[in-house]
């Protein structure tokens, strides 16, 4: 039995946003209050993540350009990683470069081979201001990339060139949940 409580267990479940919507495009503010306004942002992205059946997700998915995001995530040896990091910095991202598939919450149902390196160090803080530092490795590693680049405004089609990119934008015209005019970017 656990003598914690299960992250997002008290969260609401927020709307999510979509490729097209300003605030995936735009850097997130750093985080100064941190009252328990936080907590219960915190708390509703974990709920959120858990409903869209996802392993990550950063603030600006559910429309408040904070630099917060939340993670269950599994790395490559099927460690599961759970946990946040309010503010958080990429300190590192190195080893082999690999190609895998890569999806986001915010373009729901589509992926596409987009280069990660194997290996990230995420350092930031707590909601009591405590520092933590995250390491991850393959799967895990992809993760912290991608959150950390919500947060800096971009999503993980901006990485994409040639046919991925094109092919992926057609994929998203075509998306049920596309409005005419979303830009794949």
């Amino acid at each position: 039995m656990r003598n914690r409580p299960i992250p997002g267990s008290s969260g609401l479940v927020r709307p999510m946003s979509l490729l097209g919507d300003t605030a995936l495009h735009t850097p997130c503010e750093s985080v100064t209050d941190f009252g328990p306004a936080l907590g219960e942002l915190v708390n509703d992205m974990f709920a959120t993540m858990y409903a869209a059946q996802g392993v990550g997700l950063a603030a600006n998915q559910v429309g408040v350009g904070l630099k917060v995001f939340a993670y269950d995530c599994p790395d490559d040896d099927d460690v599961r990683n759970v946990g946040y990091i309010v503010n958080p910095r990429l300190v590192a991202a190195d080893g082999v470069a690999v190609r895998g598939p890569e999806g986001c919450l915010s373009l729901p149902g589509l992926e596409a081979g987009t280069e990660r390196f194997d290996r990230a160090v995420v350092e930031g803080v707590l909601m009591d201001g405590s520092p933590v530092r995250v390491e991850g490795t393959g799967f895990f590693a992809r993760c912290l990339q991608h959150e950390c680049d919500h947060l800096d405004g971009m999503v993980y089609p901006d990485r994409l060139h040639g046919w991925r990119r094109a092919r992926l934008a057609r994929a998203v015209r075509r998306a049920p949940w596309s409005s005419p005019g979303v830009p794949a970017r």
